[in-house]
């Protein structure tokens, strides 16, 4: 009887919560995000939680949960963990905060951002992953995720303002949408800089209707794609 009810209970684990991924994803955060000054007790657990190799789909789950960003088709990447860490903490995320994402990709940014906001509205611009991102998100049950599939330079008048928006993807200049799409006391998390080069992740700020902006590190994105009908 005993051995029946053990064999039950792992059949009834779900994969997300297996032995071996909850085991990669503890090592993940404490050798590459707490060990590098990653400390907001929020973002820490949403790394641990959030199923990165679910994201990664194409990769086994130990280099989904390596150091580095992982292609994940059409010319785009999944970035490094800490990089998904280091952005979302420099962001300030409240539980009761609405978040804005340029750059679905495969969606794992838009479900750390969920695990600890209020609601997350994401646009990616290329079809294809706005499906797939889609799917998954609904799959895993981020039922506070919309997804957009549109031109994120214009960002999502209807839904703004915004308490915080993070871009994944690197435009030359900050656009002028996104700013306005700031809501008092936003902040906005984006790299900053040319194709192919060093770019600088930047911080944009709006208190008292002033704009603030400071440069943080050196980073390499993707180019910000954009939709040349428009």
């Amino acid at each position: 009887m005993l051995v029946l009810l053990l064999a039950s209970l792992l059949l009834t684990v779900p994969p997300d919560t297996s032995w071996k991924h909850q085991r990669l994803r503890t090592q993940m955060v404490e050798q590459q995000i707490e060990a590098r000054g990653i400390s907001d007790p929020d973002v820490l657990d949403a790394m641990r939680s959030v199923p990165r190799h679910r994201f990664a789909p194409n990769h086994p789950p130990e280099l989904a949960y390596a150091d580095r960003p992982l292609p994940i088709g059409h010319e785009q990447t999944i970035s490094q963990p800490y990089i998904v860490a280091r952005m979302t903490e420099l962001a300030a995320p409240d539980s009761t905060d609405r978040a804005l994402e340029i750059g679905t990709g495969s969606g794992y940014q838009a479900a750390v951002l969920a695990e600890i906001v209020d609601s997350v509205y994401t646009i990616e611009i290329l079809p294809e992953l706005a499906t797939t991102a889609t799917k998954r998100l609904q799959n895993l049950g981020y039922d506070n995720v919309v997804v957009r599939n549109a031109d994120g330079f214009k960002g999502w008048p209807e839904r703004a303002p915004f308490d915080l928006i993070i871009v994944t993807a690197a435009p030359e200049t900050i656009p002028p949408p996104l700013i306005r799409q700031l809501a008092e006391g936003g902040r906005m998390i984006i790299p900053v800089g040319p194709t192919g080069r060093t770019q600088r992740l930047t911080l944009v700020t709006k208190a008292n209707g002033e704009i603030s902006t400071r440069e943080l590190a050196p980073v390499r994105f993707v180019p910000f794609l954009r939709n040349n009908k428009n």
